[in-house]
């Protein structure tokens, strides 16, 4: 018997793997002959730092078979094919695949991919390989002869997007020899509380160096409130505990710090703002809220007939209230602390000539006042040397003056060096020292100032909380509207569309603005929105080449090659850079080699 079923086994196992070797190579080249594979968005695009797409990839049904799958393997191919990123795989098996309704007799598979958005990636290619594998265990593969590209090359909007930079000048320096007056300092509590804080968005440093800067001091006064949210408004002594937590940490410095001063010879007023709307109404008027909305909020406020707690909810039903909430609330939750005091009067000496001893270590720096200390910096074109007098001040006198001045001198080196690394470092210098002068004086300028820094450095976040910190503190609504422009094209950066959005609601209508909502409109498809972006750039600047550019974009997204050569003739014949940039342009691949492009380029 055993030597009867010896053959018979034999012949089984020889059927099989017959039936493998034509299997194989049947289902593969039925899945070949209609398979299509495409990526999307079709030009990769780079959203911050990563490359999100999908892929889509449709076969013939009929290539279905038991116990075999075709499968699409994918890879990123760059630096010049050196390197490759290994995705993954997408399998036709159950599960995996939906039958097409727009293609009958066609299978559906998509998966989602992401690459890291690094500049080395770009150029490249990607690749899928085909192949066809037994299901079970140690199946045998058969593979395609060669690879398919999906898509070539990474398109990066964050190297499209537009922001035109606002010029910072130095602030003007006058030795003043009478060193008196009334220095004014603003605290930020935190939601019901009345502790002092000692990280950012104090001003505590600044207050000790004042203190301990031994002027004569008069008068101090004291003033705190709160916000009218329900954590903070509902307790009645926040604002009395903010008071008094503020007046006991001046008089023990006075105290322990200060030999020319005794708490005794001080007059110290102290208020405290209670369930008073003339805060709010009054950052409401220099935000960036539209005129409309401000007034339903000062109609809300001005009602005789509202309680205090009414009002507060009425505002909470306002559609804008994330604004207020997020940009007004927390500035109400303030201390203040202005101090006056006079100085001994002096007289200017050979300011230049001792400034530059200062510098040098030769003479102290109290040879010369800390205006006439700055003032020197005025007196020489040479931006080291303006630089050094700066370094000097701010390490001495911690004025947000110098620090401000500081980081426009370091602004104005960078743009003087010709390699990114050092202009980076340079432009890092100088928000830092922003930062310093908008701590030290905290308006939305000095901070939309460091912003700006940052954001020429590539510190991205740090530069959104600049942004941040510059709109919750108000202003005219001209910086307000440049610093939500600023901040949305920051946010297209860092691949935040929905944010750059909102942030544009704010921003008013500008050049700047209509590019890069444009810009956003693109990456979703929306392609009518975009054009009358571009258009609207376009009627703003009629000469310039952006706007016509982007329309070009637009119609080769839309497939239509005559316009996509008409708009680029018109760009080129504005500006022969934007030849080369479409020659490059992972946008114009598709029409590259045509007659209609190489016409419109020359």
């Amino acid at each position: 018997m055993r030597n009867y079923l010896r053959p018979v086994a034999h012949g089984l196992l020889a059927a099989t793997v017959f039936f493998s070797a034509c299997t194989l190579p049947r289902v593969l080249k039925q899945a070949e002959a209609g398979r299509t594979v495409v990526a999307r968005p079709a030009v990769l695009t780079a959203s911050g730092e990563a490359v999100p797409f999908s892929v889509e990839a449709r076969v013939p049904a009929n290539h279905l078979h038991k116990g075999v799958a075709y499968e699409l393997l994918l890879r990123y191919r760059y630096e010049h094919g050196l390197r490759e990123d290994t995705l993954g795989r997408i399998t036709f098996t159950s599960g995996n695949y939906v039958y097409d309704d727009d293609h009958k007799g066609q299978l559906l598979a998509t998966q989602k991919f992401t690459l890291p958005n690094t500049p080395g990636r770009n150029p490249g290619e990607l690749l899928a390989h085909a192949q066809v594998r037994e299901l079970k265990k140690n199946g045998k593969i058969l593979r395609a002869p060669a690879d398919v590209r999906v898509a070539r090359g990474i398109a990066d909007p964050a190297r499209l997007v537009v922001r035109e930079d606002t010029t910072l000048a130095l602030l003007p320096e006058r030795a003043n020899n009478t060193m008196s007056g009334t220095r004014v300092l603003p605290f930020f509590f935190d939601e019901d509380k009345w502790f002092i804080r000692g990280y950012l968005g104090t001003n505590v440093a600044a207050l000790e160096d004042l203190i301990d800067a031994n002027q004569h001091t008069r008068q101090v006064l004291i003033i705190a409130g709160h916000s009218p949210d329900s954590t903070d408004a509902h307790n009645r002594l926040l604002a009395s505990k903010r008071v008094r937590m503020l007046l006991y940490y001046y008089k023990q410095r006075v105290k322990n710090f200060s030999y020319l001063n005794k708490n005794e010879e001080i007059r110290y007023d102290t208020l405290a703002y209670v369930r008073k709307w003339d805060t709010l109404l009054q950052k409401v008027t220099t935000s960036a809220l539209k005129a409309d909305q401000i007034d339903s909020v000062v109609t809300i406020i001005n009602d005789t007939k509202g309680t205090f707690e009414q009002k507060e909810k009425a505002l909470h039903q306002l559609t804008y209230f994330d604004y207020i909430e997020q940009y007004i609330y927390p500035v109400l939750r303030f201390g203040t602390v202005a101090v006056t005091y006079t100085a001994p009067k002096r007289y200017d000496s050979e300011v230049y000539l001792l400034s530059k001893k200062i510098v040098e270590k030769q003479v102290e720096t109290d040879a010369l006042t800390p205006e006439e200390l700055r003032y020197s910096a005025t007196l020489t074109p040479l931006l080291a040397e303006k630089q050094r007098i700066y370094e000097v001040s701010a390490a001495n006198t911690n004025s947000w003056e110098a620090f401000h001045n500081l980081g426009v001198v370091l602004l104005m080196r960078a743009e003087k060096e010709p390699t990114d690394k050092i202009q980076k470092a340079y432009y890092r210098r100088a928000a830092v020292n922003f930062t310093l002068a908008a701590h030290r004086n905290p308006t939305a300028e000095f901070f939309y100032h460091a912003a700006t820094a940052y954001h020429r450095a590539g510190d991205r976040l740090e530069a959104l909380q600049n942004y941040d910190y510059a709109i919750k503190l108000g202003g005219p609504r001209p910086l307000l509207r440049k610093i939500f422009s600023d901040r949305a094209a920051l946010e297209i950066e860092v691949g935040q569309p929905d944010e750059a959005l909102r942030s544009l609601q704010y921003a008013g209508p500008s050049y700047q603005n209509a590019l890069n909502r444009a810009l956003i409109e693109v990456g979703r498809e929306h392609y009518e929105l975009a054009q009358e972006q571009y258009q609207a750039a376009q009627a703003l600047r009629p000469t310039a080449a952006a706007p016509i550019y982007g329309l070009a974009v637009v119609a080769a997204r839309q497939k239509n090659e005559a316009a996509v050569g008409t708009l680029l003739k018109q760009a080129v014949a504005l500006d022969r850079t934007y030849a080369q940039r479409a020659v490059e342009d992972l946008e114009f691949q598709d029409y590259a080699q045509g007659k209609v492009f190489r016409e419109a380029l020359k």
